[in-house]
Order: C-alpha cells, then structure tokens, then sequence
C-alpha cells in the first residue's frame, strides 16, 4: 500500500467514526449530492424532450371545442425547439390539416423566403399557430376555440422560452396582444407577450393576395432582424 493510499483509508476512518458519533448524538448528517455539470444538463435536456412529447400527445388528444370534429388531424408545431425566433400564425389551412405542419403550400414558401430574407432558415426557427385545428372554410378562429386553444401554445411558449415572437397577421396578433387595434396600428411598434418582445407582420396569405404590402413586410423584417442581431432585448 502506498503513503497515499494509507493517508487515505486513514481519512475515511476518521470520516465514518465522525458520522458514527454524531449520529448518535441525533444530528442528521447531509451529504452533499453532486452531480456532473454535463448529467445535470443531459438530464434537463430529457426532461424537456419529455414534456415536449407529452404536451404534443395531449393535443393530439384535444376535445376541448367543436374542431376536433372536422379536423384530419391536429397541426401542432414545427422547428427548433430551442429557437431565438418563434413564428405564429393564426389557424392551419387545408394543407396543414393533411400535412400536419403549419404553414406549407404557397404561404409556407413565402415565409420561407421571408425567413431568408433574413439570414434565416425555416428548420432555424420554431412555426405555430393559435388554433391547432383548422377552422372549417378557413373562417378566423372563434374566441372560443382561441382560448380553448392557448394554453397548448403558452405551454410551447414556455418550453422554447424564444428571444423574440413574431406575430403573423390581425388573427395572431389580436390574440396574443389581447387588442382589437387594426394591423396597421400594431406594426410598426414593440410590443411584449408575458416579457418577451413581440413583432407584428402580415400574415403570408395575404401578401400573396396583395403583394404591394411586401415593402411593409419587409420593413418588419429588418426590426426583427436587428432584435435578435442585438442580444438581450428590454421591453
């Protein structure tokens, strides 16, 4: 054996003699329980992972309004789920509701290119909408459904824990920011949803119906551009 290995079983026997007394004594004896930085952050990663999936199943699950009738399938989300950015929209269309993922078709790819305008790719960012379930005819969400709804979208809010929102649309940005100002008193602005700043834009389906609005979308952009190119925002 060794001098340090003999130093060694000498400071454990003092160690347990020290425990053995007082614990006889009646003092509880607290030993420390620590873990590895990389455990701690692996086992938050899973326990994230976890409540990601859980929550996904519960809207898969949703009764909560009258959509889940007509629905083909719940739309629930898509992205990093560490993002900077979170995008939101209003309620899937006809598409989402086959595909199962907001914003696709003509929408969706103008997004995308509104997206790289930026500097920015579509797997980079985290897309929702209010409603999981689409509205039939597309009609604007109810005020019922939106608020059967927000839960499931403050839950992914929470989760993502992004640096900025961006709000797609008059549908979006009513809901978040509970107001009923028009879209163009709303951009143009900072606004903040529980602490975090919030841009308001116009919704993708409508600059494909009125394309002479994209030179104010793209006004948005470079705001939302400069927000997350400037670190920690106050709102």
């Amino acid at each position: 054996m060794s001098r340090g290995d003999e130093h060694s079983d000498g400071g454990n026997l003092v160690e347990a003699m020290r425990h053995y007394y007082l614990d006889k004594m009646g003092i509880q004896v607290w030993l420390a329980n620590e873990q590895p930085i990389v455990q701690v952050e692996a086992d938050r990663a899973e326990n994230i992972e976890t409540r990601w999936q859980q929550l996904e199943q519960a809207v898969t699950l949703c009764r909560k309004c009258q959509l889940h009738q007509s629905r083909t399938q719940t739309v629930f989300g898509v992205g990093n789920k560490d993002a900077s950015l979170l995008v939101i929209g209003e309620a899937p269309g006809c598409d989402e509701d086959l595909q199962g993922e907001p914003f696709v078709g003509r929408a969706g790819q103008l997004l995308n290119a509104m997206l790289a305008a930026i500097g920015l790719q579509r797997q980079q960012v985290y897309i929702a909408n209010i409603l999981k379930c689409r509205p039939p005819n597309n009609r604007d969400p109810r005020p019922e459904e939106a608020d059967a709804c927000s839960p499931w979208l403050n839950q992914q809010i929470a989760l993502i824990r992004p640096d900025v929102i961006l709000a797609l649309g008059r549908v979006a940005a009513h809901n978040l920011l509970k107001t009923d100002q028009s879209l163009a008193e709303l951009r143009g602005r900072l606004h903040a949803y529980d602490g975090v700043p919030l841009v308001v834009s116009y919704h993708p389906a409508y600059l494909l119906r009125q394309p002479i609005a994209k030179r104010k979308s793209w006004q948005d952009l470079i705001k939302l551009k400069s927000l997350l190119s400037s670190g920690p925002i106050s709102t």
